[in-house]
């Protein structure tokens, strides 16, 4: 264990500065595709009584118009993000009529492109400006990528900690840019190690053959007549066949600081990129289809496993909240949707998570250099392609070929004092336990949920959308039975109406031109 590795968790051993850790913040975004009850992409618009996408800080709508986003507020317990993130969904249930949530992260069968909805959020210029950026997405990258789901885990250290962390270091520098500093550690570290989680949670070893239809997928097996997959798959969401760009390729923030990375974000968002070029802004009838020709229309559309975040102010763009105020929160965005967990994720997980992100922020995290990013994304790669393959091997942090196996035990052993220390803070034993599933999935990867859903596809001799219908259906019942509270009912009907009036407030604004809009948007 490295030294300053030990000498941070000493400090938070004692028992003034280890109650801290209850203030660490938990925040879950879940994106779940509403489907018909046969498996087929739902092509209705919101539900009305779910509230307005423009405005509801809890259930929005994310690419696609079907794809639902449910977004918690931040817990100080990972129980209670779980908990809000349930009434949520059973809020939705309760709405959605004969529709369903799907269980995966990859799409259910999807209907001819064209057909594929964009996600609306009405008539306002803010509005357009949402629907605009969507369609700039669809035109890059087609609208079948709009239709992944996936699960964003948002997690952050208390300012008190990190004060208490810097004056034990002696560090002198402003608190605002020593916290930077140690997000942006924790992201490289997180980086470094995050083929972890996508051996241990990755759940997407399989698509529908609908899915690949317009994209190469030579390197795909036939599974059946209507599913494609890779026997060690764990996670093709995360592969090459998930969201992928080759503008996006030049892009390469290794996060050595935070003005490394918001000058590549900058940079790509001012930067034309040829292909996009030639689409032009405008299509062949006059109207928009892009919001710039460059390499990112917007810093969001930069698709990494992990981003720093701070809370944007009235219409401040992402990076410029960065640059004036620094890293609040990082956002965790590789964790596939456990298609057997109606929520898509559990406690344990949660628990788990809390655990690794803290030994992210407090393990040794030598700035990058040389090589380390290609063969940390190689890493990442080999997993997400073949993670369970027998044997498999990866390149450590020192250079040299190491079992993925040994390498993940070696980890759970140093994430084990963090989890510890969670425990000490909350009275619980809840983040040490859950490092022994962990522990047995690394020994059998057959306990995996990317295998057992290969697994559960032989039993159940189904194609893969077939399995999530069944696994839809069965959540769906879950989590009607029994029906929310009243009272919780009442709530989320108020935040319904309450978004509804909201969006209706600002489209009776005079809205600025929409041209006009754009050119003031562009020249910022």
């Amino acid at each position: 264990m490295h030294s300053t590795y030990s000498q941070r968790l000493q400090l938070l051993q004692q028992s003034d500065i280890n109650p801290l850790l209850r203030e660490c913040l938990h925040g879950i975004e879940r994106e779940s595709l509403r489907v018909t009850p046969t498996g087929n992409l739902a092509l209705t618009g919101h539900p009305t009584a779910l509230g307005s996408t423009l405005t509801h800080a809890s259930i929005t709508t994310d690419y696609a118009e079907p794809l639902l986003e449910f977004i918690t507020r931040a817990h100080a317990d990972s129980a209670a993000t779980l908990d809000e993130l349930e009434q949520i969904h059973r809020f939705t249930h309760s709405v959605l009529d004969n529709e369903l949530l799907w269980s995966p992260s990859m799409p259910c069968r999807l209907p001819a492109e064209a057909d594929i909805p964009i996600a609306r959020f009405g008539n306002s210029t803010t509005g357009r400006f949402k629907y605009l950026y969507r369609l700039g997405l669809a035109l890059r990258y087609g609208k079948t990528m709009q239709c992944i789901a996936g699960i964003h885990y948002n997690f952050s250290l208390p300012e008190s900690l990190w004060k208490r962390l810097q004056e034990a270091e002696g560090n002198t520098q402003p608190l605002q840019d020593y916290q930077s500093e140690r997000y942006i550690a924790l992201t490289r570290n997180f980086r470094r190690y995050s083929w972890l989680l996508m051996y241990l949670f990755g759940a997407s070893p399989a698509v529908d053959a609908s899915f690949v239809r317009d994209i190469p997928h030579h390197t795909l097996e036939r599974f059946d007549d209507e599913t494609y997959y890779l026997p060690w798959a764990t996670s093709l969401r995360m592969s090459d066949l998930g969201y992928q760009s080759n503008a996006q390729a030049g892009i390469t923030p290794c996060y050595n600081n935070l003005q490394n990375y918001t000058d590549s974000l900058l940079k790509a968002v001012s930067t034309p990129y040829p292909g996009y070029v030639a689409l032009g802004t405008h299509d062949a009838s006059g109207q928009w289809q892009q919001i710039n020709t460059n390499v990112l229309q917007i810093e969001n559309e930069y698709y990494s496993t992990i981003r720093p975040k701070r809370i944007t102010l009235g219409n401040e763009r992402p990076v410029e909240a960065l640059i004036q105020r620094g890293i609040q929160y990082v956002e965790a965005r590789c964790v596939d949707i456990n298609p057997f967990l109606p929520l898509g994720i559990d406690l344990e997980q949660a628990r788990f998570m809390d655990s690794f992100l803290l030994y992210c922020a407090l393990e040794d995290s030598p700035l990058f250099a040389g090589d380390d990013c290609p063969q940390i994304r190689q890493n990442f790669l080999d997993v997400v392609n073949r993670g369970r393959q027998p044997g498999l091997q990866l390149i450590s942090d020192s250079g040299q070929q190491v079992a993925l196996t040994d390498w993940g035990q070696q980890l759970l052993d140093s994430i084990q004092p963090c989890a510890e220390l969670l425990d000490q803070a909350y009275g619980i034993h809840e983040h040490v336990r859950s490092l022994s599933p962990q522990r047995a999935r690394l020994n059998d990867p057959g306990l995996t949920p990317s295998a057992r859903l290969l697994d559960a596809m032989r039993q159940r001799n189904c194609s893969f959308a077939d399995m999530a219908l069944q696994l839809s259906r069965e959540h769906s019942e879950q989590l009607r039975t029994p029906p929310l509270d009243k009272a919780s009912l009442a709530y989320y009907r108020q935040l319904a109406e309450e978004s509804i009036a909201a969006q209706q407030a600002i489209e009776a604004e005079p809205q600025m031109d929409f041209d006009h809009y754009m050119e003031q948007y562009l020249v910022r």
